[in-house]
């Protein structure tokens, strides 16, 4: 059975206290979620992780990797494991808008005998819609998708409707040196709060992902979390405090990225075209709460600041032709950041 949890008791408006049995909760339903995701995926601790904090912050996560390496079977299995609705959109080149958003048709009242247009939701109606392979329809149908990322709500005929509560993208992508791919446009890549590298798995987990998959036996998960607590959980994460030197740490680590900028790392302004904006300040404060939350932490520390880092700001950064032309990644670029601004945890 899905489990629940009790909320954080609110105060006249102030923040509220924290219980530390609710934090404890939350550690257990993340241990138990990757459990059962055990029973389908080998490994990807790491981006499970991720994905979750995405969930729990109400944003979105793109997963970027070859094909083969399990991106859908485990947005797909993650959506067992939660109560919630589930639908895939299989992203082609004739895909079009109304395919996603949903469409008016004209219905035919055989009382009446009157005729009169009836909306039919699309795929986007549910709580956890799964993107796949995302960026193989062209521009046009991928900006479909912005208003319901950021607004969770969709216009179609001039009329807006409102999407369910919860509501998140889970999103596949191929990498852009592929046949058949579109880059996303610089404002749809921003609505998504993660993008995740997902890689080949080591030697050891790629041979349990054989004896598995050529075995007999098949094991299903379960579902342990439902759409109550997961909004009691987003709940909790808003409440969890975070203190000034911590901000100022997801500050530092953003400004650095921006060329002639105050602030700015030197090799940030000699290889990078632009750098992340305020979302990216936002995003990292608010994942490094559901870092510290899915930990058990009373607290959020600069360690879950810079754990989230690279996910956050590797799709908010752009590096110039001289990184292009020296090998560098925005990676390498992150990495430096992280390395140049201390910690200075209290």
């Amino acid at each position: 059975m899905p489990q629940t949890l009790t909320p954080p008791a609110p105060t006249d408006g102030a923040q509220p206290e924290i219980d530390p049995k609710v934090i404890e909760d939350c550690r257990l339903l993340n241990e138990a979620i990757q459990q059962e995701l055990g029973k389908v995926i080998v490994g990807q601790k790491g981006v499970i992780s991720e994905i979750l904090i995405s969930i729990l912050t109400r944003s979105h996560a793109l997963l970027v990797g070859v094909p083969g390496l399990a991106k859908t079977l485990l947005i797909s299995t993650l959506a067992d494991t939660l109560h919630l609705s589930f639908r895939r959109i299989q992203f082609t080149p004739d895909l079009m808008p109304s395919d996603i958003t949903g469409t008016e048709v004209i219905h035919h009242d055989p009382v009446t005998n009157e005729k009169q247009f009836k909306f039919h939701p699309g795929p986007l109606f549910s709580n956890i819609v799964l993107a796949d392979e995302i960026n193989r329809t062209p521009p046009k149908t991928q900006a479909a998708m912005l208003e319901a990322m950021q607004e969770r709500r969709v216009t179609v005929g001039g009329v807006t409707r409102d999407l369910p509560v919860p509501f998140f993208v889970l999103a596949t992508q191929n990498p852009l040196e592929q046949e058949g791919t579109y880059p996303l446009p610089e404002a749809q890549l921003d609505r998504f709060m993660f993008l995740i590298h997902v890689g080949y798995p080591s030697a050891e987990e790629e041979l349990e992902v054989m004896k598995r998959g050529t075995g007999a036996k098949s094991q299903k998960p379960q579902a342990v979390l439902d759409g109550e607590a997961i909004l009691r959980m987003q709940e909790t994460v808003k409440a969890l405090p975070v203190a000034d030197h911590v901000f100022h740490y997801a500050l530092k680590i953003v400004r650095a990225t921006r060329p002639k900028e105050e602030g700015a790392l030197p090799d940030c302004e000699r290889y990078l075209a632009f750098g992340a904006g305020p979302r990216a300040s936002l995003s990292l404060i608010m994942a490094a709460k559901a870092h510290a939350l899915l930990n058990g932490q009373l607290y959020v520390g600069c360690a879950d600041v810079a754990a989230v880092a690279p996910s956050i700001l590797r799709h908010r950064i752009a590096v110039n032709f001289s990184a292009q032309s020296e090998g560098i990644t925005s990676d390498e670029i992150i990495s430096r950041v992280l390395k140049a601004i201390p910690q200075h945890e209290r």
